[in-house]
């Protein structure tokens, strides 16, 4: 278990395929001005068609931004987790957080499962994270790092989870699965990278969720998502607008997957790192949440009110909540930022606000956490009462 958790560090999703509690919308697409002019297709067919997808090999730049609607936070969770890996290290749990916030470049490269190349490209500098076979390389440019890890195919090997046979039976499942919460449709068509491609959206029917939509652009001839975007009910920027601004599908050279330790660099083994580190940065960081009264939050497992996009989990802290300024230091600003006092039957708390996720923490201890508007948390406080 520890070295899949171990392993999983270095799994960066391209798309996200996550779809629950859903009804399909059987609306065929309908090609807007300036967009491709692609057959009609259903949102059960479409979904068919991701399915079937079995791309195995590709190369190209992907763009991610991300826009939570938070001050800037560069810094924060290495404060926080204080001895963890941060910046000057090649450790991908510490690099990859970057791609949380802002605007990001990245060129990919994948031939099956067995090799992936991921490279961030920030400015002059570049991360570089390989895995190839039962290798994974990383190397910072800007500190002049190496990280390195021997057996990481065999550590991050799962138990294989059974599937449907095939992609009608998989749509099947999730007709079978759809409640009454969301709208999947077909959006009309777009073109993402030089490809045509169709838009499933992925709605709320729910009032209360923050979520405006989510868009996944699918590539009409392979059935591969290209693009995901997630925008929220408050406008703006999407949250999160992720895509391919180039895609090859031809099978990557070998050699795209060689890695050669830089001259002078230094290189950190994996296991090594786990040793200098085991059990450091979790106990400092459990320390800061103590100091900020979610220490308890692990006594009391979340119990989780509503269902679909207007979930909420609350637990109970089981202590008072104190002042955003008895926090840490490295996060007090952080938090007055996003806070705003609010009251209610329930007494009194502070909600914490993105433009996705929201948290209100009661002064007596109590959080309620979710997807979900500040007035939708702080019902379900004075429903509690």
């Amino acid at each position: 278990m520890a070295a899949q958790r171990k392993t999983s560090r270095y799994v960066v999703p391209i798309a996200v395929a996550g779809i629950a509690a859903a009804t399909i919308g059987l609306v065929p697409a309908l090609a807007a001005s300036g967009d491709p002019d692609l057959p009609e297709i259903t949102a059960q067919q479409l979904i068919e068609k991701i399915a079937a997808s079995d791309t195995q090999t590709l190369s190209g730049t992907f763009k991610i931004s991300t826009d939570l609607g938070l001050p800037a936070f560069d810094g924060l969770l290495g404060g926080l987790a204080g001895g963890g890996s941060g910046e000057g290290s090649a450790d991908p749990s510490a690099q990859l957080t970057k791609l949380v916030s802002g605007t990001h470049t990245l060129k990919i490269a994948a031939d099956g499962p067995e090799r992936q190349k991921l490279t961030l490209l920030d400015g002059k500098e570049q991360y570089s994270l390989v895995h190839n076979g039962d290798e994974v390389w990383a190397y910072d440019s800007a500190s002049n790092q190496v990280f390195h890890e021997k057996g990481a195919e065999e550590a991050g090997r799962a138990p294989e989870k059974e599937l449907p046979a095939s992609p009608k039976a998989l749509a099947d499942e999730v007709l079978k699965a759809a409640g009454d919460t969301t709208s999947i449709t077909v959006g009309g068509t777009a073109n993402v990278a030089g490809r045509d491609a169709y838009r499933l959206v992925i709605a709320p029917k729910q009032q209360g969720s923050t979520v405006e939509a989510v868009t996944i652009a699918v590539d009409a001839a392979t059935g591969t998502p290209l693009k995901f975007t997630l925008d929220s009910t408050s406008g703006g920027k999407p949250v999160v607008d992720a895509g391919f601004t180039k895609v090859d599908f031809a099978r990557p050279a070998a050699s795209e997957f060689d890695f050669t330790v830089p001259k002078g660099a230094e290189v950190t083994e994996g296991d090594q790192l786990e040793k200098d580190h085991a059990g450091k940065a979790p106990e400092d960081l459990e320390k800061a949440l103590g100091d900020f009264g979610l220490g308890g939050a692990g006594q009391n497992g979340p119990e989780v009110v509503g269902e679909g996009w207007t979930a909420i989990a609350t637990f109970d802290t089981g202590e008072a909540a104190p002042k955003t300024e008895d926090a840490p230091k490295e996060a007090r600003g952080f938090l007055d930022a996003l806070g705003d006092e609010v009251s209610g039957k329930f007494g009194s708390g502070t909600v914490f606000k993105t433009k996705i996720v929201n948290a209100l923490m009661t002064d007596d201890g109590k959080v309620y956490v979710g997807a979900v508007t500040p007035q939708a948390l702080v019902d379900a406080a004075n429903a509690a009462k």
